[in-house]
């Protein structure tokens, strides 16, 4: 196998990173993104060429090489007349495409397009362990005519330059309603990916949802583009801030699992992950994106705001499920929403108080590498603690302490939180301690287990210059009876009950809604990590008139 093209596709498909053993949107695993899904299995072919299991090639990035050059060996193999490896580095053209398994033949051959740019501009990045690997460019046309016999599972929908999109300048690659669209198509979910509406008339649009795909933009392509897929997307930045859109803003995507923000929100995916999104995120794809999202803004009279251009990681779940955690840690907030701002769009304007605090820390100010890009300094999840001190250890945490994308034991910048007091860490970090209510999984690893949510105080550490004064309205959380309040996961009469918190608990409050067509009054609270719903009839305001 020619060493260029496994570099190669090792950084395009992974930025030179196993993701911690993570699946890809797209279920394909590791740099080399080897998949298990209903197109292809490549992770078990490579299992069985290199006799090692599914699981070593998922977490070790010299065995996943090592596979992704067992299953391109094998293929190119079937997939020539004669039954011969190429001799050629310009003739794996063809092997490239069909190691893509698209949908689509058109999103094979852009597959193949991406690699022979790499290989002809080349790169020398870090991995995520440090390592720097280099490619020097190569210098090579493709036979393009090797890709002839691959064969696509489905017609391509295909995207074009034709302006009939609603964000001008975006690539055209809107999804065929007769073949996606749920109100359409007889089989109907999952088989279809969104449903057709006339937004904002019949809904509201008050969000912009922001994503990552866990995908290089190929893979992303292979997912929307797949109608059996079951999710889909309004828009989608490339790493060099190129916006392609797949539905009309009109339209419902089914994008952020909770049908309620669906209804009332735009997608926008970022290719990337969020576990190393340092190696993906970048000056380029934020301005892309930025500019987009203050077309929106500016289109639906959006406010410009964290609580309204939120991560999917923000977002509650509307059952008792675990829900996404996609920007991450290395989303830069605070720069991104500058960005969106120098568009010509204003910062949300509202109610204050001293006590309602926002995070706006250094490391989330501007990529802190090289031409644009970010370096690990960039993390921006902060963290709580059982008392006001760093020693006295983390509040309950869902998963495993090592993945840095769990979002059950932090919160993440430019939220607003209320506390009740404040002191200096007297364990000598230098960090400023703040009390606040945060729903915790506390019964996560009891027996029985249960990932319902129970606010309780806790100690949110934060670098003492990273705090600035926050929006919203203080409000207490009351009940006739004394108990604990019910906290919802959207704003809907008979919605599940996500958490709980005790009478008199005080949260910020920046959203208040009407449930949908009635007269209904929620009230959004930041609960812990993600937004959530309590209805009017459990609110006191702290400051302002009392109801």
């Amino acid at each position: 196998m020619p060493a260029e093209v496994l570099k190669g596709l090792c950084y395009m498909e992974g930025r030179l990173s196993n993701h911690q053993g993570k699946p890809s949107l797209d279920h394909g695993f590791g740099c080399m993104h080897l998949m298990q899904n209903k197109r292809a299995d490549t992770l078990t072919l490579a299992a069985q060429k290199l006799g090692v299991s599914t699981d070593q090639l998922k977490n070790d990035i010299t065995l996943n090489i090592r596979g992704g050059a067992a299953v391109l060996k094998d293929e190119a193999i079937k997939l020539s007349p004669s039954h011969t490896e190429p001799t050629k580095l310009a003739d794996w053209y063809g092997e490239v495409a069909q190691y893509s398994h698209s949908e689509t033949h058109t999103t094979a051959i852009m597959y193949a397009d991406a690699l022979y740019k790499l290989l002809n501009s080349g790169f020398s990045a870090p991995t995520d362990s440090g390592e720097t690997v280099t490619l020097a460019p190569q210098h090579v046309q493709p036979n393009t005519s090797t890709a002839a016999p691959v064969k696509a599972i489905t017609p391509a929908p295909g995207c074009k330059n034709d302006g009939n999109v609603d964000y001008p300048g975006a690539v055209d690659c809107i999804v065929d309603p007769n073949t996606f669209d749920c109100n359409i198509v007889p089989a109907g979910y999952p088989h279809c990916t969104y449903e057709d509406a006339n937004r904002p008339d019949d809904l509201t649009v008050n969000y912009v949802v922001i994503h990552d795909t866990e995908e290089s933009l190929e893979g992303t392509f292979n997912v929307f583009q797949d109608p059996n897929s079951g999710v889909s997307i309004h828009y989608v930045v490339d790493t060099d801030g190129t916006v392609y859109q797949f539905l009309h803003d009109k339209d419902v995507g089914y994008q952020v699992g909770n049908y309620w923000y669906n209804q009332h929100s735009i997608g926008i995916e970022h290719i990337g992950w969020d576990a190393t999104g340092y190696l993906w995120y970048n000056a380029a794809q934020y301005l892309g994106s930025a500019k987009l999202t203050a077309y929106l803004l500016n289109k639906f009279d959006i406010p410009l705001d964290h609580e309204h251009v939120v991560s999917h990681g923000t977002v509650p779940s509307p059952i008792l499920t675990t829900n996404h955690v996609d920007p991450g840690p290395y989303w830069l907030w605070t720069y991104y929403l500058n960005l969106v701002h120098k568009q010509g769009i204003p910062f949300a304007d509202g109610p204050t108080d001293s006590h309602i605090i926002s995070l706006q820390p250094k490391t989330a100010a501007r990529p802190l590498g090289g031409n644009g890009t970010e370096t690990p300094a960039n993390f921006n999840f902060f963290y709580l603690y059982n008392g006001p001190s760093t020693k006295s250890g983390l509040i309950p945490q869902l998963v495993d302490p090592t993945d840095v994308t769990d979002e059950t034991n932090n919160v993440e910048s430019n939220m607003s939180y209320y506390y009740l007091a404040k002191v200096k860490d007297p364990a000598g970090t230098g960090n400023m301690m703040y009390e606040i209510w945060y729903g915790e999984s506390d019964q996560a690893h009891s027996n029985p287990s249960s990932i319902v949510q129970h606010a309780h105080l806790a100690w949110l550490a934060v670098p003492p210059d990273a705090v600035v004064k926050g929006h919203g309205t203080p409000v207490t959380l009351t009940s006739n009876d004394g108990k604990d309040v019910p906290i919802y996961g959207k704003p809907a009469t008979g919605a599940t009950v996500i958490g709980y918190a005790p009478n008199n608990s005080i949260f910020a409050s920046v959203i208040t809604t009407n449930e949908d067509g009635t007269t209904n009054l929620w009230y959004e609270i930041n609960y812990n990590h993600r937004e959530a719903w309590v209805p009017a009839t459990s609110v006191t305001t702290v400051h302002g008139i009392k109801k």
